[in-house]
């Protein structure tokens, strides 16, 4: 009678390691990973699914038969110990079975569900499956009541609103995958420039106006045609009377075409006749709406123009592109150093380099909220233009004004300083101080 006793009891103390398994695998299951795997035909990750949905369901037969192993345990170990010991027993019996209910039924079953809780979820799938199923009856009397002392205790229900959006989510995984080392630092970054593409809009990733090649349309032909084997660009914007009044966009393809047609005869090209019509698209259109504008119009470029409908820049398919893979060259690309990184641990950067391609570089998170470029963050925090050889410290890095063009900065000095540096010399940085 003693051994059966004994067996009864290691079995319950089995299928109280089996419910804390199950309860901790399938509370902590990723969701997108049986999604992805249903698809691939695994039975079990669908199952596992249909479970989470029944949370409550579930949770609640766990619950029943976890306490039902581990009273059901106790009481049989209590009644045998007491047989042996007489009263004393109970007192073995407290202190044997917590042991054992603590080390095998809940921590032990519990961190080898922790450490692959998907693989465990898979498993139990199947028998807590067939569980809610038979205990369906008792667990909805179970949940009745449970509403019925939430409902009196004012405690809402199905209020499971999360403090972050679905892309903050998704975006914060990415991030704890990177810092697990499960996913590399260009393709968090990749994954991060694809959320990013609602948030941005088509001013933050232009070409500004001042950096863009543009072609006289009234030069004489064969200049006009040296002016565009000159560039690196195969689509140049064409203008009259000003820079802003664009009238056209010209495709080297086309223009090559026309020569052709003219039996390389360049004087009887007419390059207005060939030149596309300008598409302009104002600054604050979203990155996504723009990439699905350019895949419906199927073109790449495009002018963008300000509220007051002034041209401002352009955009290109390339661009936004860029956004979420990093910069592409091509063999007609002009290399241009834009971030340099020096030996005393400074990194020299351009004016004109963007934000987010700094953040991007060197892992660095400045803001990017007031202002595109590093040189309009500069003086964004600065409140006016600085003068060469201002320095500033905000964000945790010290700037210094290396060069000025008239009203343009083009080119800092960044240093991360330690974040007590920056307490320190908040007063003094606007006026500009010398390391």
């Amino acid at each position: 009678m003693l051994w059966i006793s004994f067996f009864i009891v290691l079995g319950c103390l089995f299928v109280s390691a089996f419910f804390s398994a199950s309860e901790t695998a399938l509370t902590g299951s990723s969701r997108a990973s049986m999604l992805r795997l249903e698809k691939q035909g695994v039975r079990e990750a669908g199952v596992v699914g249909y479970l989470l949905n029944a949370r409550e369901r579930m949770i609640g037969g766990i619950l029943i038969g976890n306490n039902l192993a581990n009273i059901g345990a106790s009481a049989l170990a209590t009644g045998v110990l007491t047989a042996l010991f007489g009263e004393v027993g109970v007192l073995y019996a407290t202190a044997v079975m917590s042991v054992l209910v603590i080390i095998f039924a809940e921590v032990l079953p519990k961190t080898i569900a922790l450490n692959a809780p998907d693989r465990v979820a898979l498993i139990v799938a199947r028998p807590m499956s067939w569980l809610v199923i038979i205990l369906a009856p008792l667990l909805t009397v179970v949940e009745s009541i449970v509403r019925v002392l939430l409902k009196i205790l004012r405690v809402p229900i199905g209020d499971n609103q999360s403090l972050l959006s679905p892309t903050e989510r998704l975006r914060g995984a990415v991030d704890l995958m990177h810092h697990e080392g499960g996913v590399e630092k260009q393709d968090r970054d990749m994954l991060g420039g694809l959320l990013d593409l609602a948030e941005l809009h088509v001013s933050d990733v232009m070409v500004h106006r001042t950096e863009m090649v543009m072609i006289n349309a009234d030069l004489p032909s064969e200049e006009l045609v040296r002016e565009v084997l000159a560039t690196e660009f195969t689509r140049i914007p064409l203008w009259r009377e000003k820079p802003e009044n664009i009238v056209g966009v010209l495709h080297a393809k086309d223009l090559l075409r026309a020569i052709r047609s003219a039996e390389g005869d360049i004087s009887k090209v007419d390059v207005a006749a060939i030149a596309s019509p300008p598409w302009f698209v104002p600054e604050m259109r979203p990155l996504s709406e723009q990439l699905k504008a350019f895949r419906r119009r199927k073109t790449h470029f495009a002018l963008v123009v300000d509220e007051y409908g002034e041209m401002e820049g352009l955009v290109t398919l390339e661009d936004i592109l860029e956004e979420i893979v990093g910069d592409i060259s091509d063999e007609h690309d002009i290399v241009v150093a834009g971030v340099r990184a020096q030996p005393d641990g400074s990194v020299v950067v351009d004016g004109s380099v963007p934000i987010r391609d700094l953040n991007r570089a060197m892992d660095w998170h400045l803001p990017d909220e007031e202002a595109t470029t590093i040189a309009g963050l500069v003086i964004h925090e600065a409140r006016s233009i600085p003068e060469r050889g201002q320095n500033f410290t905000f964000h945790g890095f010290r700037f210094r004004v290396l060069r000025r063009e008239r009203n343009r900065i083009t080119a800092l000095r960044i240093v991360p300083v330690p974040k007590e540096a920056e307490i320190e010399e908040r007063r003094p940085r606007r006026a500009g101080t010398s390391f």
